[in-house]
């Protein structure tokens, strides 16, 4: 988290803007403050994507399908504005660090844990495919770890992007090679089942700490994605069973989100980590003191 600026804008629509909590592919995510108290994530999308205007039109539509997902284990959308200047969208902030965050600086998750993350992971994309959805850039950097669960966020909005600039290096494949489905590497239509893949890739790296799939440079790894077995050494047998299926280079023999619940049956809760729950109670530290940075004096107007 970082200071904005001077002479940055402190407002987006109606919520004042604080911080910046990070920067992406696609745009940079701003802690924000709606008018009743309640806090956002406010992301901003890159001058590239604002220029062009099929790139407008598909956000808008993105936008709107992901107003209608709610759920427990999603971040939900509460506003947007497609036709700003710097198009922005804001979700409910939730105090947690990713997946990514977590694992690199505690390592990998206990069995327990992961299988409360996958209930959550697929809860999540029940949510996410009833709207008619397909998040297609579930990554370890877009599902947040806290107090009571993970959410996943930036769901749908990738697509938003496909056609436009290029994200990633591969030729305008959209998404996180490492955690992308077969068929995305190969850019075919995708369903649902491309997200489980991905969810399948996340299970691996909460459990061991790596990706089931490596490589250099990046069309090496996509090959491996499409090609290669996935690397399991280290997940722990209960979770094997449920990763391998869901790791299929077919979507058909992959299991869907309800399949992956009934599978796992009754997970017993749990307040995840203590670890884990050190970085929660860090970041909610430092989100209080950034609320409390002065608001800087708006620049002086430029001689008439």
């Amino acid at each position: 988290m970082k200071p904005l600026e001077a002479g940055e804008a402190r407002t987006a629509g109606k919520y004042r803007l604080v911080a910046e909590l990070g920067e992406g592919g696609m745009g940079r995510v701003l802690l924000g403050v709606a008018p009743d108290g309640r806090l956002v994530a406010l992301k901003q999308v890159h001058a590239e994507f604002a220029r062009d205007p099929h790139f407008r039109g598909r956000f808008r539509q993105e936008v709107v399908a992901s107003q209608r997902v709610s759920g427990a284990f999603t971040a939900a959308v509460m506003d947007a504005d497609p036709d700003a200047e710097t198009p922005w969208l804001a979700s409910v902030f939730v105090t947690g660090p990713s997946l990514k965050e977590a694992v690199e600086a505690t390592g990998p998750l206990p069995a327990e844990a992961v299988r409360r993350l996958a209930v959550g992971l697929a809860s999540a994309l029940i949510e996410i495919h009833r709207v008619g959805l397909i998040h297609r850039d579930l990554k370890p950097g877009n599902v947040l770890l806290t107090g009571d669960g993970p959410r996943v966020i930036d769901f749908g909005i990738a697509r938003a992007t496909e056609g436009g600039a290029d994200l990633t290096g591969t030729g305008g494949i959209v998404g996180s090679p490492a955690f992308m489905s077969p068929e995305q590497a190969e850019s075919r239509p995708l369903t649902p089942a491309s997200d489980v893949f991905s969810l399948g890739g996340l299970l691996v790296m909460a459990a061991t700490g790596r990706g089931p799939f490596t490589g250099s440079p990046t069309a090496q790894l996509l090959y491996n994605v499409v090609h290669a077995v996935p690397d399991l050494t280290g997940v722990p047998p209960e979770l094997r069973a449920l990763v391998e299926p869901c790791l299929a280079k077919d979507p058909a023999r992959r299991p869907s989100p309800q399949q992956i619940l009934d599978f796992l049956g009754a997970v017993p809760p749990g307040s995840g980590p203590p670890a884990v729950h050190a970085l929660i109670d860090a970041q909610d530290t430092a989100i209080r003191a950034a609320l409390a940075w002065p608001v800087p004096e708006p620049l002086p107007a430029p001689p008439q």
